[in-house]
């Protein structure tokens, strides 16, 4: 029986076939329990991979350094006549890869992806208006678009390349909200401990995706959670999460400095699977819906209609700027048993209604004034 070398579960995934250089086949596994992907001769796979990676670098490095007349043409029309072809673009993908680092963009910038997505859509870099043609034939949203915009900005910084970025503008879209049984039901439904505490986490937190995952050990004391190390223009915050997360995350295996030491794209792939299996077995596609991005915004929305305090929704999101919180503004129907309601007939009882929360109906009933307020979600 195969087992994961980083947890020894036994419950995998079947992850696809692995070509190894030698031309023999082996049998890829992604852990359903801590979403650690792998192959049987994963040792010799490993070994191969990193002399190839370090011959790669290498030879990158060394080709930066003994640049030809050609390359340091610093014209927008000396790089144009250049050919780009696979190689070429493997190698230049390397070399971006370097510069970002050294400029400090870090080690999972997300400008390297949207270089690789214009390389895989045919466009020429060293050609800026093939650049911009390609990116206006692809059917990308435009806050895609213009992301790709600055990363290909960047891309030509490092080469010298003068060109003019064209102006997308990102849409307005207001985030899918989904009812909490839903993201309770796919909590329920991660068969892995540590999937099921991520998502947990991301409910109580209303963390990004990648921060919950660069949460560390140290970050949790009693039952406050610090996010120290947020994304990229969000703030660092504090967080009060429940018992149930704490004993959650308590039952995990303390082997790293990381609470979850997987990547995104680990942890996204297990979360697809559970979601496809329990949306088929509900017959209910609005899960398909839901991401690990709609825990943050469904957490963000309750919030605001509990306490109807923007100011309070931005500091637990993090958020640099009110602009950005305001989108979780949307109304949502509550059903009458989610309310709590209370009843008034003094001023003094109508002063601690309201000072809890409640706000007060239209109508009174015989002198007795009706009170509500949303009922607390669930942790």
């Amino acid at each position: 029986m195969v087992e994961c070398p980083q947890c020894s579960s036994k419950l995998l995934y079947r992850d696809g076939i692995r070509y190894l250089a030698d031309g023999s086949q082996t049998q890829r596994w992604l852990c359903r329990n801590c979403g650690y992907r792998f192959s049987e001769n994963s040792n010799s796979f490993k070994d191969c991979q990193t002399n190839k990676k370090s011959i790669q670098i290498c030879a990158a490095l060394e080709s930066v350094k003994n640049l030809d007349t050609a390359t340091e043409t610093k014209t927008v029309a000396g790089e144009i006549g250049k050919t780009f072809d696979k190689a070429t673009a493997k190698g230049l993908l390397l070399q971006y890869e370097l510069w970002l680092q050294k400029e400090g963009y870090g080690e999972k910038c997300r400008y390297f992806d949207c270089i690789r997505m214009l390389i895989n859509s045919g466009a020429n870099l060293y050609d800026p208006e093939d650049v911009k043609r390609v990116i206006a034939k692809k059917k990308w949203k435009n806050g895609t678009k213009m992301q790709v915009c600055y990363a290909y900005d960047s891309l030509a910084k490092m080469l010298k390349i003068t060109w003019q970025m064209p102006t997308y503008r990102q849409e307005e879209i207001l985030p899918f909200i989904p009812d909490e049984k839903e993201l309770d039901a796919l909590i329920c439904a991660a068969r892995s401990k540590r999937l099921a505490a991520y998502l947990q986490c991301l409910k109580e937190t209303f963390a990004d995706p990648g921060e919950a995952l660069r949460l560390r050990w140290i970050d949790v004391s009693d039952n406050v959670i610090t996010i120290n190390r947020p994304v990229r223009n969000h703030n660092p915050r504090q967080i009060i999460v429940s018992n149930k997360l704490i004993a959650m995350l308590h039952a995990l295996p303390k082997d790293s400095e990381l609470i979850f030491p997987t990547d995104y794209r680990n942890m996204a792939l297990c979360f697809y699977n559970v979601r496809r299996k329990i949306a088929q077995t509900q017959q209910n596609p609005r899960i398909l819906k839901i991401s690990l991005g709609t825990f943050r915004h469904w957490g963000a929305t309750m919030v605001y209609h509990q306490t109807r305090d923007i100011l309070l929704v931005k500091k637990l999101l993090g958020h640099k700027k009110i602009e950005n919180t305001m989108k979780y503004t949307q109304l949502i129907q509550f059903k009458d048993d989610e309310y709590d309601v209370a009843t008034a007939t003094t001023v003094e009882e109508a002063k601690t209604l309201l000072a809890a929360g409640f706000e007060q109906q239209p109508q009174a009933i015989n002198g007795v004034y009706l009170f509500r307020k949303p009922k607390r979600f669930n942790c």
